[in-house]
């Protein structure tokens, strides 16, 4: 016999009825949210689990990236938190299908046994009888992918390296989508809601999981094992929509949070491709970080984001802003990973280089005259494989890298402008380590390093 799992929350968080709920689904993707000119599929989405009328339009936002691929993604690693059930580690569901009001959906056995080996990841389906964390964004999946094989899995009591571990081992290729289900704040009046929600979009643009605040989103655990997944692979994250039930179906008194974003593997674009293109718009990259930098001082915030044309000032870009005065370093902040247009990350990484670098005080109209400044825009990083020290080291490339490092909850980053202070690669790499807080001879078998490339501008 087929053992199916029936559905335990259609018709309170969304439609029983194949009809009324084919019809919501049309009307929410219809209305969702697209950034024009991005043509890429998303590896994973972060989307909301709420009911519908609440949710469902921040969920469209991420689902509607995957109408192009319909037919293309055979299978789907859905995660979630539990809600009903107190449990360790991750739970599997041993039923061969899945039921939806769009009809059932088969379950990926293979996969399942697979991450069966892992410790902690075990068969317990009353973890998924009434849990609706996975439940809601089943009809979403097969409105946009038809045919497919899902992979559930209930996330308990563990932590973001073990959920990390699990979709490490479940991350495929491109026949494979990798979704986690969370709503963000709950409950707070409408400004609260807001202020915390920013900050959790923060976290997660940043893919740092121990920003994520306890009170921020109720499946922080499997968002933070994405995004330490997400940070070994090199995907670029990008924020599609951030609103509260307040915004949606709800009044503003109580609300729940809601947010969605899409990540995608790494440009495979190399610095010698886009070499040529970024210093055609040298002068422009610089007067942007200009501008902003004069705004601030003027404004005391910086400046609103340009309006652009199509082209590579729009498209998603990571860069870092480098100010120096009398020769010497006098700020320097930048994105390690491209997540908004290049032109906005520029902007906004020049005000805070100037304003918001923690090692310098906040730059002053009488320092502009003496200050000089360079646009360093980067390749999306590479994580490097190594057995050793010795091997990350010899596998590192002088005047031609940068570097970034973590261990531990510890990170650093090293453009490849430093060679010029640090030819040596022992010493490059031991200063990196200190600027991260490690020892210098730190070493673990979880050290992790990214190799990317930058174009420097303005900086002879």
């Amino acid at each position: 016999m087929t053992a199916i799992r029936p559905t335990a929350v259609a018709g309170m968080f969304y439609p029983a009825d194949f009809a009324e709920a084919t019809r919501q689904l049309d009307a929410f993707l219809a209305e969702a949210r697209i950034r024009p000119g991005d043509p890429r599929r998303p590896k994973a989405l972060i989307a909301p689990h709420a009911g519908w009328v609440y949710s469902g339009p921040i969920a469209a936002s991420a689902y509607a990236r995957l109408l192009p691929s319909r037919g293309k993604i055979e299978r789907v690693v859905l995660l979630g938190p539990s809600h009903r059930v107190a449990f360790r580690g991750l739970a599997l569901s041993s039923a061969d299908q899945w039921a939806s009001p769009l009809g059932a959906v088969p379950l990926d056995r293979a996969g399942a046994e697979r991450l069966l080996t892992l410790p902690g990841v075990g068969m317990f389906d009353q973890a998924h009888a009434q849990e609706h964390s996975l439940e809601v964004h089943l009809p979403f999946l097969q409105a946009v992918l038809g045919e497919f094989k899902l992979l559930p899995i209930v996330v308990g009591d563990t932590s973001p390296d073990m959920v990390a571990a699990a979709i490490d081992a479940a991350w495929g290729g491109d026949e494979t989508l990798i979704v986690v289900s969370t709503d963000l704040s709950h409950f707070l009046d409408y400004a609260g809601c807001r202020r915390l929600d920013q900050a959790t979009v923060a976290a997660i643009e940043g893919l740092d999981p121990t920003a994520i605040e306890r009170d921020g989103a109720c499946g922080r655990v499997p968002v933070g094992g994405l995004l330490i997944s997400a940070r070994r692979h090199g995907l670029d994250i990008v924020t599609l929509d951030v609103r509260n039930s307040g915004d949606t179906a709800g009044d503003k008194s109580r609300v729940v949070g809601y947010g969605a974003w899409a990540l995608y593997e790494k440009d495979t674009r190399t610095m010698q491709d886009d070499e040529a293109g970024i210093k055609v718009i040298g002068s422009t990259l610089l007067e942007l970080a200009w501008a902003s930098i004069r705004h601030g001082l003027a404004e005391g915030r910086p400046a609103a984001p340009p309006g652009l044309r199509p082209g590579r000032l729009a498209e998603p870009g990571a860069a870092f802003v480098t100010l120096y005065r009398q020769g010497q370093l006098r700020g320097c902040i930048g994105s390690a990973v491209a997540w908004r247009p290049l032109a906005e990350d520029i902007a906004d990484n020049a005000f805070k280089a100037a304003f918001r670098d923690p090692r310098f005080s906040p730059l002053t109209a009488g320092e502009l005259d003496d200050l000089d400044l360079s646009v360093s825009v980067l390749t999306p990083p590479v994580p490097m494989r190594f057995a050793d020290e010795a091997e990350l080291l010899a596998r590192l490339r002088v005047r031609v890298d940068g570097l970034i490092i973590e261990d531990d909850g510890r990170r650093a980053l090293f453009l490849p402008s430093v060679w010029e202070q640090l030819p040596d690669k022992r010493a490059f790499l031991g200063h990196l380590k200190a600027k991260a807080g490690m020892p210098v001879n730190h070493w673990s078998p979880n050290f992790r390093a990214s190799t990317f490339q930058a174009v420097e501008i303005g900086k002879e």
